[in-house]
């Protein structure tokens, strides 16, 4: 294998560890009212969509209880 003899051109990111700025980043910016109630008027409607596709497919995964309504299909009356 041949070895490069000119430094590896992203070196000075194993030096990043030892540099260090004095330069502070902006603080993040805080939510706006509006913000804050969407963002919680979405986890609302995620959670009630989540529960209620839970109670509406509860009866079709229970399958061990028999239909009290046996209605014939059109097919076995002979029409």
């Amino acid at each position: 294998m041949i070895r490069r003899r000119e430094p590896v051109p992203f070196a000075f990111v194993a030096e990043a560890d030892r540099f260090r700025s004095n330069v502070t980043p902006p603080p993040p910016e805080r939510a706006s009212v509006g913000q804050l109630a969407g963002r919680w008027l979405l986890g609302v409607t995620v959670v009630a969509g989540l529960v209620g596709s839970l109670v509406i497919g509860m009866p079709a995964l229970s399958a061990d209880q028999p239909s009290p309504h046996k209605q014939p299909s059109q097919a076995s009356e002979g029409r």
